[in-house]
């Protein structure tokens, strides 16, 4: 690895690292049942409002993302029991797409608010999806050592498409499948993808 890939890498988890205090510093305010406001999570974050702003265009997208860190306590126990990759990854995948009915409003919203703000710019932040990269990370997290570093991450990449509200609502609005159809659909997707990187 190039010493400019080991620094974007560590640009990236500073990335993460950041808006992981941000939204934990929402999440804890809204505990309280507090409405905050964004200089009172960037204050709580200890970090500028100009870098919550980079992440989070609107408060009502920061707390709409802030809502959704709730997910961790159902979405994680279904894939960490295991040490088999493939189960790994269908307990993610199902766990994922099985509260989408529940959240569906809230996943279109997301989208709305970062898809509306234009394209990104190459090298910035990622609007939206850490927590599923995050999540993918760990369901593969037994390839790490055996799977050559940049199919690792081609792999992770592919399973972003797979795994969230955006194929959820593909399937729905394109597709017109119920929820139990198209989370089939992609736990079928997501297996022939990993099955196809580790052959």
């Amino acid at each position: 690895m190039s010493e400019g890939e080991t620094a974007g890498g560590g640009r990236e988890r500073q990335r993460r690292r950041t808006r992981k205090a941000i939204i934990d510093a929402a999440v804890e305010l809204l505990g309280r049942g507090e409405t905050p406001s964004m200089a009172e999570i960037a204050e709580a974050a200890d970090v500028s409002r100009r870098t919550v702003y980079l992440y989070f265009p609107t408060l009502e997208h920061l707390l709409a993302d802030a809502a959704l860190e709730a997910a961790r306590a159902t979405v994680e126990p279904h894939f960490e029991a295991s040490g088999n990759v493939d189960e790994r990854l269908e307990g993610l995948v199902r766990a994922v797409q099985q509260g989408f009915a529940e959240t569906e409003h809230l996943g279109r919203t997301i989208i709305r608010l970062t898809v509306g703000a234009g394209g990104t710019t190459p090298g910035a932040a990622p609007r939206r999806g850490y927590r599923r990269v995050e999540w993918i990370e760990m369901a593969l997290a037994p390839l790490r050592e055996t799977l050559p570093p940049a199919r690792f991450e081609r792999l992770v990449s592919a399973l972003t498409l797979l795994i969230g509200w955006e194929a959820m609502i593909v399937l729905q609005d394109v597709r017109a499948l119920g929820p139990e159809e198209a989370e089939d659909v992609c736990v079928w997707a997501a297996r022939a993808l990993l099955a196809a990187e580790t052959a």
